[in-house]
């Protein structure tokens, strides 16, 4: 049950040192309860983002899947979906990095659940973002046994989080392009 990932990304194309965006494996774990999505990700942060961490501003990334049935006749309805994201942080005082990983929407107040935990490294830090265990992305109801479905998986660098300033100088930089994207279709049960 595994499929690749396809790097979306301009990194490879240009010659200063920029994201190292490589290809990862998803797994896909359906029961009765729901569907489950496993990621490995592998991908390397540039030198400007590393130095924009280690001066205290924070990072996003964003992890979407979205789960569709798959109809010959007619367009894709959704039946799923799903996002949770990850904010990477140094914190100086400490000497630590900090990731908070929430569930829902980065601005929404009434966010799910969330949680948060420090390393001493940033390889560290990178790892918990870089491994993707067992979330659940649809209710086993929201699943019919006879339809087949297509699961698009998606992690991206979210730029719009950034300061306003930093926003600006990273448009036409491929420095801060990290962009995942992922396929995988799912045949219906027995």
């Amino acid at each position: 049950m595994l499929a690749g990932c396809a790097a979306v990304s301009l990194a490879q194309a240009s010659s200063s040192p920029s994201p190292q965006v490589q290809p990862c494996s998803i797994t896909l774990d359906r029961h009765q309860e729901g569907l489950w999505l496993s990621a490995q990700l592998r991908f390397e942060l540039s030198a400007p983002i590393v130095d924009a961490l280690q001066r205290g501003i924070a990072v996003f990334f964003v992890a979407r899947a979205q789960v569709r049935q798959y109809r010959w006749y007619w367009s894709d309805p959704i039946v799923a979906e799903a996002m949770r994201y990850y904010r990477l942080a140094y914190q100086p005082l400490t000497n630590r990095w900090k990731v908070h990983l929430g569930f829902g929407e980065i601005n929404d107040p009434a966010l799910g659940s969330s949680i948060s935990q420090s390393f001493d490294t940033l390889a560290d830090a990178l790892a918990m973002i870089r491994n993707i265990p067992r979330w659940k992305i649809a209710e086993g109801a929201a699943l019919s046994d006879t339809a087949r479905y297509d699961v698009a998986f998606q992690f991206d660098l979210d730029t719009t989080q950034l300061p306003r300033p930093l926003q600006i100088g990273t448009l036409g930089t491929s420095d801060w392009d990290i962009s995942l994207y992922a396929t995988r279709s799912l045949a219906s049960q027995p």
